[in-house]
């Protein structure tokens, strides 16, 4: 096996020290003293991991290839579950190994399926633990696209940097970038929620669940959370974090001379909302209260996945289109992503236009940039479709010989696979995954993975290991 970058997963198995430290602390100022001693076992396991990682690093200056880095990161998707899952096996809730593997795989993946069928009966530190994994999961994912930069087409490239690829210092300095803002919209979103009188342990959890795309709950029900109106619409509001770029407020304060580049995507985004916005509160407002679909709406587009219990699922077929859609290339959300599907969709009738009216010159590109999208990177987008239906297929095809109804196998595929929690709106709130056979549960892991990888990288690892030429 080629060298690995183990000063990568070195970092990330620190990160979860120090959320382990912070859970030790939180357990002792509360006096919650049932699941301590997992918090602390977990705590000596990643610093010994870290140590090791960090000292077993190669100082060979040999080029890493884009193989090896992906295989690094499908290494940290295994490695790091592992160690979250933790507190999960030792905890006085008796789960197996591998009902504790699903959860941190689930958290990890910010996809939020859970085993635990009552959050209330939870120790408040195990609640905590599960936010957590989901935020230290969005995390891992954002580096995971500054690492895999390379293989990334050239318009989405430029919503984040003019560098054709990054060497160490700027992949140091834009993975440096991703932490303090990823943290700091954390912070914000934990403010936010807290002056809107949302109790404390309620808008930490929220927070990190928010930033990180996730669908992990602090309770059994959104509808315990939230109790008015104006609470709804402001955790609706802050759902867009996890839609548009995590670099946007960066881009709209510092970026000197605001070039477009920067800002396609975002852009498409936002006139992506507002039509689907007018579209919902115009012909899709049934029952009068908007407030409900409107966090229907922004928890699809962003693939978090969570609604009111008493949210109608008549849409459920919508919402699901709204969440293979996903949302910006530099964010958390999973997703097929729009500025693919959009440069499909204007790439295709610009062909059949072309063939009926041969005199007219069609150009790609997109609206409010100046550059044109090349072949290569429509091929790129059309494999992405096909290995998604492909996906698709296969795992509701394993689900229903898993007895599951057709239905729900392929609602909770499309779910597993864009990494979004099964809630009402999709009429999956009641499904139940404790009692769900072991190797099934083995299947949504292995696809919750593949889901939070890049697509195009299961095309480059098949490429690499079927085509040796």
């Amino acid at each position: 096996m080629k060298y690995f970058k183990l000063i990568y997963l070195s970092v990330f198995f620190g990160i979860v020290s120090i959320l382990a430290f912070f859970n030790i602390t939180y357990s002792y100022y509360l006096n919650l003293y049932l699941n301590l001693n997992t918090y602390i076992f977990t705590f000596i396991v990643s610093i010994l991991l870290t140590i090791l990682f960090y000292y077993s690093k190669n100082n060979d200056e040999k080029k890493i290839t884009i193989y090896d880095k992906i295989l690094t990161i499908l290494l940290g998707y295994f490695l790091l579950p592992l160690v979250i899952s933790i507190p999960f096996y030792f905890s006085i809730y008796n789960l197996t190994f591998v009902n504790a593997f699903f959860e941190s795989i689930s958290g990890f993946t910010s996809t939020g399926f859970t085993i635990f069928n009552n959050i209330n009966h939870i120790d408040q530190s195990l609640i905590l633990w599960r936010s957590a994994s989901q935020w230290i999961g969005g995390l891992y994912f954002l580096f995971s696209i500054i690492l895999l930069i390379d293989i990334f087409d050239h318009s989405f490239k430029k919503s984040l940097t003019n560098f054709l690829s990054f060497n160490k210092s700027e992949t140091f300095k834009q993975a440096f970038k991703i932490f303090l803002f990823y943290s700091l919209i954390t912070l914000s979103i934990f403010i936010i929620l807290s002056l809107f009188d949302i109790r404390l342990f309620n808008s930490l959890n929220l927070a990190m669940t928010i930033i990180s795309s996730g669908g992990f709950l602090p309770s059994n029900n959104l509808s315990n959370i939230l109790v008015n109106n104006s609470q709804v619409i402001i955790i609706s509001t802050l759902l867009l974090s996890s839609f548009f770029s995590i670099f946007l407020i960066y881009n709209l304060i510092f970026t000197k001379n605001h070039n477009l580049n920067f800002f396609n995507e975002d852009i498409h985004l936002l006139f992506y909302f507002l039509f689907l916005l007018i579209i919902f509160f115009v012909f899709l407002n049934f029952e009068n209260n908007f407030s409900e679909l409107f966090l229907s709406l922004t928890s699809s587009i962003s693939n978090v996945g969570f609604s009111l219990n008493n949210s109608s699922n008549n849409l459920s077929f919508v919402f699901l289109i709204l969440v293979i859609i996903g949302g910006s290339f530099f964010s958390t959300s999973s997703g097929i992503r729009f500025l693919k599907i959009y440069s499909l969709f204007k790439y295709s009738i610009n062909e059949i236009l072309s063939y009926s009216r041969p005199k007219n010159i069609y150009i790609n590109k997109h609206l409010f940039s100046k550059d044109t999208f090349k072949l290569d990177e429509i091929y790129k987008y059309f494999l992405s479709v096909i290995v998604f239906i492909i996906s698709l297929l296969i795992l509701t095809f394993l689900l229903t010989l898993s007895e599951i109804d057709f239905e729900s196998s392929f609602k909770l595929s499309i779910l597993t696979i864009m990494n979004t929690v099964n809630s009402s709106m999709f009429g999956l709130a009641d499904f139940s995954f404790y009692d769900l056979h072991f190797i099934t549960k083995y299947y949504l892991i292995f696809f919750m993975i593949i889901g939070r990888l890049e697509l195009l990288t299961l095309l480059i690892i098949c490429k690499k290991f079927l085509f040796k030429n």
